[in-house]
């Protein structure tokens, strides 16, 4: 079973509303999608969407590094020497994570289909049905409010809250009127993408534990590269801390560990280059009885179907993050993961379980 052909596509997408962060506003999701084709006629799909601010990836680099570098090192290669096609892939080009991805996904899906499995069983199968949580970006209070309230009311009961904009007190601000107008029966995360500095993440954390605001962990509150400043948050408060810029490889997820810089980690196959290098990460997490949140870019159902097989096939990924296609104005992708308001059901079907995808 060798592959014949790889190709690309590119998506464009509409937002129903700015998807606002301490990092980006994005308006419209693009991405780069990627077909492989089997000698025997399987296809097999995968995703990519350009994340510049987080993964430095951009639609043109995705595009070039899929045709121009991986694809000639894999047509001609067989999907059954599995190990071997991987270390094919990753070895032809340092970083450009989004592009091994997308190509990544594909090679499991045909894989998969090849085996008769679901991908999720294939990978370990402990779980069919995932529980989203839905994000809130980051407004004015007022819009946030009811923002939250919609997605409640929409079936939702846990909710990511971007933070990060302005000062540590407009922050306190905003958690504390969510709160006050949800109710104690809502989860609510928190994500600062890299927006407070460790003192302030600190003071801000503190304070919504003396407000009694209930916040169940705190993701990524300092810049990426500060293990320091995050291992300083984590040891001074008691709400849980969770990397996730701060962990793209293997080595980085080692690195925090180690030094028990965080209570949890995001996994994201698009930092980790695919769910062969993901799987690594839950599997060395796991080791040291850290628990793991699958998450994800704004991306299609497509990307998203990849992750939640990914997520539901090990025991300590316990989180999940994977409302992105909810948030566009159109569907593009027929098959994989189906929502039930908050809940993700696995598809039964073969591979990833996609039908079809409409250009």
């Amino acid at each position: 079973m060798k592959i014949a052909k790889l190709e690309t596509i590119q998506m464009n997408v509409p937002l129903t509303k700015p998807f606002k962060t301490a990092l980006r506003t994005v308006t419209q999701l693009e991405s780069i999608f990627v077909k492989i084709t089997c000698e025997d006629g399987t296809i097999g799909w995968g995703e990519a969407p350009p994340t510049h601010v987080i993964t430095g990836d951009s639609l043109k680099s995705i595009d070039y590094t899929i045709l121009e570098i991986l694809k000639p090192a894999l047509i001609g290669k067989s999907l059954l020497h599995t190990e071997s096609l991987f270390q094919t892939l990753h070895q032809q080009i340092i970083g450009n994570s989004s592009a091994k991805a997308a190509v990544d996904m594909a090679i499991y899906d045909c894989f998969a289909q090849r085996c008769g499995l679901p991908l999720y069983q294939l990978l370990g199968g402990y779980r069919n049905e995932l529980e989203t949580d839905f994000t809130v970006s980051v407004n004015s209070p007022e819009e946030m409010v009811e923002d939250a309230r919609k997605y409640i009311n929409n079936g939702f009961s846990v909710l990511k809250i971007k933070v990060g904009i302005g000062d540590v007190i407009t922050d306190i601000n905003r958690i504390k009127t969510i709160r006050e107008s949800i109710g104690k029966d809502v989860i609510i995360r928190l994500d600062a993408n890299q927006g407070w500095s460790p003192k302030a993440a600190v003071k801000a954390i503190k304070t919504m534990e003396d407000l009694q605001l209930d916040i169940e962990l705190v993701e990524q509150p300092v810049q990426a590269e500060n293990i320091e400043g995050l291992k300083y948050v984590t040891d001074h408060v008691d709400t849980l801390i969770m990397a996730d810029e701060s962990v793209f490889s293997l080595i980085d997820a080692r690195r925090v560990l180690e030094t028990r810089s965080a209570d949890l980690i995001n996994i994201k196959l698009m930092k980790a280059g695919g769910i062969y290098q993901a799987m690594k990460i839950a599997k060395l997490a796991d080791s040291y009885g850290v628990e793991c949140m699958v998450g994800s870019m704004i991306e299609t159902k497509l990307g998203i179907t990849a992750a939640a097989h990914f997520a539901a096939s090990q025991k300590n990924i316990t989180r999940f993050d994977f409302d992105a296609p909810l948030m566009l104005a159109k569907d593009s992708v027929d098959g994989g993961i189906t929502y039930d308001k908050n809940k993700i059901h696995l598809p039964k079907t073969s591979g990833l379980g996609i039908n079809k995808v409409n250009f």
